[in-house]
């Protein structure tokens, strides 16, 4: 199970204030706390920085890496600054947020994945904008895996993300995504799965319900990966969890582990 850690994005005002004013204490504090949680990755987010992304992103990769050696996820829009980004990593092999199917963003990201050994994230999504369907997902997902593979990617260096939207304003969206899942998992079973999970409630109440039970539905059919706070112990517990019970836990070793530390609530 893949988790990137999501606290480290300037789209909260806490953490753009601090990169502002270059508050290394904050940071640091949110990449520790993270890492500790069980993160897999931290991710670096920027992207609103519009006027100074690149000093932005290499003060923060800079600031993250002398506090925890754990690798990071280089999160942008903007593919100068992901070059800045990875350029910076040096605990594992780094993975970029994101490529998609639309001509200017995958023609500038494709070359940084050889460049740097990246993972890559992989969204569903062409130049005809946010799917709606499984089916329409699925189009991109075949582009995609066929020009990546053609670029040299191997399949378990791919995550594909199904682009998760609200139930709030789709009420579909969840069944989308998880059909998407299944019929990934059927044709290529051997790349792997990325989401952003709180994107499934936005506009609700009772946010964290949902949150938690999509992670278990995605996960019973093969969501391997996801963006989220890993310091909240309660979905990082529902993950322990449902690892045991797809026969992800071996002799439950992880799960009895967690117990013991007093995880599971």
């Amino acid at each position: 199970m893949t988790i990137v850690g999501e606290l480290i994005n300037t789209s909260r005002p806490a953490v753009k204030e601090a990169a502002n004013n270059r508050d290394k204490d904050l940071i640091i504090d949110l990449a520790v706390r993270q890492a500790k949680a069980g993160a897999t990755y931290i991710d670096v987010n920027c992207g609103n920085m519009i006027n100074n992304e690149d000093e932005i992103m290499e003060w923060l990769v800079k600031t993250v890496q002398s506090a925890v050696e754990i690798p990071l996820c280089i999160d942008s829009p903007s593919a100068s600054a992901l070059d800045i980004g990875l350029s910076l990593c040096k605990y594992g092999r780094p993975m970029i947020n994101s490529i998609s199917d639309e001509e200017e963003r995958y023609d500038a990201v494709a070359p940084l994945i050889g460049k740097y050994d990246a993972k890559i994230v992989v969204l569903c999504m062409d130049s005809t904008g946010m799917p709606v369907t499984s089916d329409d997902r699925m189009k991109v997902v075949h582009k995609l895996h066929e020009k990546l593979t053609q670029e040299g990617v191997k399949e378990d260096d791919m995550y594909f993300d199904p682009l998760v939207k609200p139930i709030s304003s789709v009420t579909t969206a969840g069944v989308e995504v998880l059909e998407t899942i299944k019929k990934t998992k059927m044709e290529y079973p051997n790349v792997h799965f990325m989401c952003g999970l709180s994107n499934i409630s936005y506009g609700l109440p009772n946010r964290a319900i949902l949150n938690r039970l999509f992670v278990v539905q995605t996960m019973t059919l093969g969501m391997d990966g996801y963006v989220l706070d890993p310091t909240n112990d309660k979905t990082m517990a529902d993950i322990i969890t449902a690892k045991a019970l797809l026969g992800m836990d071996n002799y439950c070793g992880g799960y009895i582990k967690a117990h013991r530390k007093g995880l599971l609530g």
